[in-house]
């Protein structure tokens, strides 16, 4: 069944039209001009658009041009009773799908409705075609090497194979939106939309609007009749991200939707059933929320069905490097980027208290300081030292009350590698996180200022390939 919208300033035709395609088994709204049906289009997502051309107010091939500049996937077909070869090709190059003249009979609207049909659901795999193209190893990307990450996907397909409610929690910037496109994309729901929602971006007073849709007039400002995200997900999956910000009203309206499949719009009388799979999304305790009362124990239970909680960057340090390099392919147009062995320490020992979203950010502003394209060094990210996040790791380097002298530290460190490599100095510069090259200059260097020094051992220290 599609939805299909029918234009017309003459009321017997949009009836006619009307009964064909419902008997056809789909469903249909009237308009009876094209500034009508451009409001109805805004606010109702249709599979097609039947106009006629000769309207008052705004006529078909102008509607044709303005639902082609909004960039939806929404075919038109256009019906007119002054027929013309000019109006034909002008129709057909402003993006009309297909051209029908008056009189018609049935069989001709509805083999052009079918046709148009298939037309409406390539356009759409299009649409979504091209925002995957955009995004070169685009953020909706899952990167890991980690174990705990490991475990996470493999339950998340599990539970993509089910039409379970689940509810994704973690830290801002862990992932959690990245973690439901990927169960949405390995459902059977994956050909229908996946229709995210903020809800601590709404107004308290908008939230049921907002997701069950209203009636015109039924609050100040509600001019004419929307769908809301429940219904436009339809088919789909509707990702509720950040929910413990419902207000408590809200709450009990939603956990009515998710038991009954049903909804009201606001202003509205009739139950509408909606098909379609939720996810839920918080960064916060959601368990300690309902024993302070501020969320529904019985909506909790209810959404609490499949819990999935993402470990903060800080606890997965194995996927620091991997992420830090897609990021960088992705800012680089796909090339290659490489991160230095210093890079690599100072991202390890960040806490990355905004997670993956804080290392994206990181890595793109590291592209810019660097002096040389594609390689990050740890003069790259500098700017991470300013902050106090770094990791307390055991072993850790402290700095003495009374200072050091830095090139006796280098001495002793330099030996105590070649001692623990046995002489080695591949080995020694693995040790010490430097390059076999740099470890040989820095080598160079201290033997010519501790010649003089018995305990340098240089001999010692020549070291084998």
């Amino acid at each position: 069944m599609a939805r299909i919208l029918v234009v017309d300033d003459e009321e017997r035709m949009r009836q006619l039209l009307a009964i064909m395609l419902s008997r056809s088994g789909h469903a249909v709204d009237q308009a009876g001009d094209g500034l009508r049906a451009l409001e109805m289009i805004e606010s109702v997502p249709y599979d097609m658009v039947v106009t006629d051309i000769k309207m008052p107010r705004m006529d078909g091939m102008t509607l044709l041009r303005k639902i082609n500049s909004m960039q939806i996937p929404c075919p038109v077909v256009v019906i007119t009773a002054f027929a013309t070869v000019d109006s034909a090709v002008e129709a057909m190059r402003s993006g009309a799908a297909d051209y029908i003249t008056k009189p018609f009979d049935q069989d001709r609207i509805l083999l052009a409705v079918e046709r148009t049909l298939n037309i409406s659901r390539i356009m759409v795999e299009n649409r979504d075609l091209r925002l995957e193209l955009q995004k070169v190893a685009g953020p909706d990307e899952l990167v890991y090497v980690s174990s705990a990450m490991e475990n996470i996907v493999r339950l998340a397909f599990r539970v993509a194979e089910t039409e379970s409610v689940v509810l994704i929690s973690g830290e801002s910037g862990t992932g959690k939106e990245l973690l439901a496109r990927l169960i949405h994309r390995a459902s059977k729901r994956k050909t229908g939309r996946f229709v995210p929602v903020n809800c601590a971006a709404i107004s308290p007073n908008l939230v049921e609007s907002e997701l069950f849709g209203h009636e015109k007039g039924s609050f100040t400002g509600a001019d004419k009749r929307a769908v809301g995200r429940f219904e436009y997900a339809g088919g789909g999956t509707l990702f509720l991200d950040e929910i413990g910000d419902l207000p408590l009203e809200a709450q009990a309206k939603l956990l009515r939707a998710l038991q009954e499949r049903k909804i009201q719009r606001v202003g509205g009388n009739d139950e509408i059933p909606v098909d379609v799979r939720t996810i839920c999304a918080t960064n916060q305790d959601l368990q300690k929320m309902v024993e302070e009362g501020r969320f529904r124990r019985d909506l909790f239970f209810r959404i609490n069905v499949v819990p999935l909680s993402l470990p903060p960057l800080r606890e997965r340090k194995d996927d620091v490097s991997p992420l830090a390099l897609h990021f960088l392919r992705r800012i680089y147009g796909g090339l290659e980027a490489r991160l230095t062995e210093g890079a690599k320490r100072l991202l390890f020992d960040y806490n990355w208290p905004g997670n993956v979203r804080e290392l994206a950010n990181a890595m793109e502003r590291a592209s810019i300081l660097t002096r040389e394209r594609g390689n990050i060094t740890s003069e790259s990210l500098s700017f991470l030292r300013e902050g106090d996040n770094f990791s307390e790791r055991p072993g850790r380097f402290s700095l003495p009350p009374g200072g050091l002298n830095i090139e006796e530290l280098e001495l002793d460190l330099v030996r105590q590698a070649v001692e623990a490599s046995g002489n080695n100095q591949m080995n020694a510069a693995r040790l010490l996180g430097l390059s076999r090259a740099k470890f040989r200059v820095l080598m160079k260097r201290l033997k010519k200022k501790a010649s003089s020094k018995r305990n340098f051992g240089g001999e010692g220290l020549v070291g084998s390939a």
